[in-house]
């Protein structure tokens, strides 16, 4: 029998099918030259669903619902939402997209993917994880190859299927494990284990976490897809995509090996050494990059390796700020992607050269950039700026100072070829120095998307205190 609490902690998947189905509808009915209005369908049912689910589906205490396949709790609501707004963003970013924005399947692989995440980020069963995890992973395969005529595209789509499904199938194998020793598919089952199986256990499984959210050795598929995919979908994976594996992440390790377990300083330290790995490669590889898509797939391998000190410090203060700090990077990259999404449909480029003189060629769109990125480098008063305060405030507390230190040091060189591509938007003119002969011009979806993203990233920034006591709520379901 069916609860008020059953329903509404699914109400936000609910509600994604049945857009889904209304862009399924009138993708058949409307006529080829009506179908670009399919994204202000998709966008304005989003934005429907995310207010009605702040309206009406937040939890008031964490509870296991359908059988224990679920939880009805702060960490599923929080990074609901923040997938829904995303796939909204990115929908405004599809819909004067070459081959994507009018055609519906693509609007209903993003509706998908978003259900997906929304159950990983709630899936408390075995089972429910993996099955959320495919749902997720199949569509954005697609998406990533579906310019079947560019060979980047598919080949894009073909090394992240590729790789995604040799991840999957050794995190697979992790959990039948933990259902042929325990007999049990919920994931608290793997408290009981003996301490080498256990880690060996959670190896296997941080396999496939580790790929879906591009921590080092498991980044390598990032820069090629990232390059590859079209730009809009290449925004979605790098943010709500990474921000799904947290959460899974989180609910998966904080709530098995708690500070108090006797496993939490072994895979704390391997967690850190990972962190550590994974924030110096980005930065030092992103330095040489000359394709923006390329050097923002390092940058975001980078973010990966930020966001897990607030893991590692196994505190309330570090769920808080990784959940604080996920929130501010999707907002931010997603303007990022929408800067290179709307200079490469005039220009046909993604190299950092070519981005010359942009600041003369609109305005408003070097001014965005330069929210963007300088956020993304962790200056205040932006929100890349509060969320890296926060998370390396978590690893001092949690007395590893060594690690906050190797995080502030990456940061620095992270500064260096952000301002480097901001210097050649602002700084460096265009061949011929005839940027105003050259305009780029904003469609109303990019306009809007991008007003709406650049002010997020200062409200965020400026405005934390609201923004922090939500992210800080994720953890109450988890200590």
């Amino acid at each position: 029998m069916f609860t008020t609490s059953m329903i509404m902690a699914i109400l936000p998947e609910i509600l994604l099918l049945v857009l889904g189905l209304l862009v399924l509808a009138f993708d058949l009915i409307w006529k080829s030259e009506s179908k670009r209005n399919l994204g202000w369908l998709t966008a304005s049912g989003l934005l429907f669903i995310l207010v009605l689910s702040v309206a009406i589906a937040r939890p008031a205490e964490s509870t296991a619902v359908f059988g224990g396949m679920l939880r009805y709790d702060m960490l599923g609501f929080v990074f609901k939402l923040l997938f829904i707004f995303g796939a909204m963003m990115t929908t405004l970013f599809m819909m004067d997209a070459e081959k994507l924005g009018k055609r519906g399947e693509s609007y209903i692989l993003l509706l998908v993917a978003t259900i997906g995440m929304s159950l990983m980020a709630s899936a408390s069963d075995l089972i429910m994880l993996y099955l959320a995890i495919e749902t997720t992973s199949i569509p954005m395969y697609i998406l990533a190859g579906f310019m079947r005529d560019d060979k980047k595209s598919t080949e894009a789509g073909f090394k992240y299927l590729l790789f995604g499904a040799m991840a999957s199938t050794i995190m697979l194998y992790g959990f039948s494990l933990i259902f042929g020793f325990t007999g049990s598919t919920a994931l608290v089952a793997i408290t009981g284990f003996s301490m080498p199986l256990a880690i060996g256990v959670i190896a296997l499984i941080m396999i496939g976490i580790a790929f879906k959210i591009s921590l080092a050795p498991f980044h390598f598929w990032a820069p090629d897809v990232y390059e590859g995919a079209p730009t809009p979908i290449t925004g979605f994976l790098s943010t709500a995509s990474k921000a799904a594996g947290f959460a899974v992440l989180m609910r998966l390790f904080l709530g098995l090996f708690p500070a108090t377990s006797q496993y939490a300083p072994t895979w704390t330290m391997v967690m850190a050494v990972l962190a550590t790995i994974t924030m110096t490669l980005g930065n030092v590889v992103a330095l040489s990059q000359t394709n923006i898509k390329r050097m923002l797939a390092y940058s975001s391998v980078a973010h990966a390796g930020y966001a897990l000190v607030g893991v590692v410090s196994l505190s309330e203060l570090g769920v808080g700020s990784v959940t604080f700090y996920l929130i501010a990077y999707v907002m931010t990259n997603l303007a990022a992607f929408g800067i290179i999404a709307a200079f490469s449909k005039v220009t046909g480029s993604d190299e950092i050269a070519d981005y010359a003189g942009m600041s003369r060629r609109n305005p408003t769109l070097g001014l965005v950039a330069l929210v963007a990125f300088l956020s993304l480098t962790g200056m205040p008063p932006f929100g890349g700026f509060v969320a890296k305060v926060f998370v390396f405030a978590a690893a001092v507390k949690a007395d590893m100072i060594w690690l906050a230190v190797v995080g502030i040091l990456n940061s620095i060189v992270g500064l260096y070829y952000y301002l480097t591509f901001l210097k050649v938007v602002y700084l460096y003119r265009m061949e011929g120095e005839n940027e105003e002969a050259h305009p780029i011009p904003l469609t109303r979806p990019y306009a809007i998307a991008l007003t709406v993203l650049s002010f997020a990233i200062l409200a965020v920034g400026i405005i934390f205190g609201p923004w922090f006591n939500i992210a800080s709520s994720v953890a109450e379901g988890l200590f």
